[in-house]
């Protein structure tokens, strides 16, 4: 537990030097293998700020915390996993690291992912791919896999990720890890490197429910630098909440859509939420069908219009100057973007294009619109709706890369919490030969305290929580 953590810094149980020796001793041993970071800090450095961390004080004085490449961090370099952004360095931090300093919080390094956030196997890396701790011949997910992997390798007990459309609570799953990905506007997205501006959220990620409960309640809350955020704070971390009593709806056309292996452990896993007092019924959410590809219309369409200002000239890779703009524009883009982001730019700027933009966008949007008043109507009746968080058990490295109609595919379950705006959660719901599963929870709007109250009772339940992968 963190709260453990820090006392025991603060009262000298626990050597800080001692600690961040121990974290990088694990990461030089193991990362080689993993990959799961792509900027580790100086040691002295960090050790350093540990100290002065631990006299300031703070909810989280002297806390490692390893945080995705996708957030801007003053002085550190943040790349996106891109060649693109491979030697930028901001200026400032983003909004989420200031409020983690201000708590007393140390940044390890940024971890591995996606590049521009876009895969579900954190394989599409600049930087190379990210291996699961738990399996090093299989994915940890993505996009944050980097940070879910940091977690399950015992390198630190809280990261920071971003969700999309399930790019927490992939890695979560796959990791045997804890992710939520907020209610949209609860956490401010200002130094977040966009991908699609109206799904993405940054969010907490940690080895059991209560340390994730903290860790939200430190970075959300409205910011006078994002528009989007919304006036909200959570001024305490969120208590554990008994399950029984909770009405329960389990959508089975979500789980008619996975694969018998982890529907196997998710049904053992509700049989014991049942026998605890949960009430549990199954129901179905309508237009299930439809979520994948009005997500992924609206994703790419968005990334087209965020990733057209890295021209060559004004930002990123810039190595081409001879010839015309257009020339050397494409020569930058064409070497500094990899094949799937290019491959979504690609189908973003065709679906907005003339002639298309009603056909797709416009019947996206309206998909949508129809997925939020159908849970809208299930919310009425069920405190949460409970399925599997990944329809797949971790796929082996290069076993979906290579065909992005399987490897999207594998969003199916996550993007109706982004498509919806709600927030949802990941937590281990147990293993199936030795890989993890995990269960999702999806809450209504601004629930997402409750949905970390419910955890820390059902993992508890399930005792499924800080687990760390027997990698040596």
């Amino acid at each position: 537990m963190i709260s453990k953590l820090v006392e025991d810094l603060k009262n000298g149980n626990l050597d800080p030097e001692e600690y961040v020796a121990k974290t990088f001793e694990r990461i030089n041993k193991l990362d080689k293998k993993i990959n799961a970071l792509i900027t580790l800090r100086d040691e002295e450095e960090v050790k350093k700020e540990v100290k002065e961390s631990i006299k300031r004080g703070g909810k989280l004085a002297g806390v490692l915390i390893a945080v995705k490449d996708v957030i801007s961090t003053k002085g550190i370099r943040t790349t996106c996993a891109s060649k693109m952004l491979s030697d930028y360095i901001p200026p400032y931090d983003a909004t989420v690291i200031e409020k983690l300093k201000n708590e007393g919080a140390v940044i390890l390094g940024k971890t591995n992912m996606d590049e521009f956030a876009m895969g579900s196997t954190t394989e599409t890396s600049y930087f190379g791919p990210t291996r699961n701790p738990w399996d090093l011949e299989r994915t940890p997910g993505g996009s944050s896999g980097g940070s879910g992997a940091a977690l399950a390798a015992g390198y630190v007990d809280l990261a920071l990720g971003s969700d999309t459309g399930g790019s927490i609570r992939a890695p979560a799953a796959f990791t045997a890890t804890f992710g939520l990905k907020p209610s949209y506007g609860t956490v401010s997205r200002y130094g977040l490197i966009a991908y699609a501006n109206s799904l993405e959220q940054i969010g907490p990620m940690a080895k059991n429910a209560e340390d994730l409960g903290l860790l939200y309640s430190i970075i959300a809350g409205e910011d006078d630098k994002d528009a989007t955020t919304i006036k909200y704070s959570v001024d305490n971390p969120p208590g554990e909440i008994p399950i029984k009593g909770i009405k329960i709806g389990v959508l089975s056309d979500i789980l008619e859509m996975s694969d018998k292996s982890v529907v196997n452990v998710i049904r053992t896993a509700i049989d014991k939420l049942s026998s605890e007092g949960a009430i549990i019924e199954e129901t179905k959410l309508g237009y299930a069908e439809y979520a994948l590809p009005a997500y992924y219309i609206i994703a790419m369409s968005e990334a087209s219009s965020n990733l057209a200002r890295y021209d060559g000239v004004r930002y990123g890779y810039s190595k081409h100057f001879e010839g015309n703009w257009i020339e050397t524009f494409s020569k930058n883009r064409g070497e500094g973007f990899g094949m799937e982001v290019k491959r979504r730019i690609l189908l973003g700027s065709f679906i907005l294009s003339a002639g298309y933009y009603e056909e797709y966008y416009i019947k996206a949007l309206k998909v949508r619109r129809l997925i939020k008043n159908s849970l809208d109507q299930l919310f009425s009746k069920y405190d949460v709706l409970l399925s599997p968080t990944m329809p797949v058990l971790p796929p082996k490295i290069g076993e979906v890369i290579n065909d992005p109609i399987k490897m999207y595919a594998m969003d199916v379950n996550t993007v109706i919490a982004n498509l919806a705006a709600i927030p949802a959660i990941s937590i281990p719901a147990g293993f199936y030969n030795n890989l993890p599963v995990g269960l999702q929870m999806m809450g209504r709007y601004l629930s997402d305290t409750m949905l970390i109250g419910i955890s820390i009772n059902i993992e508890k339940i399930l005792n499924m929580h800080d687990l760390t992968a027997p990698i040596v």
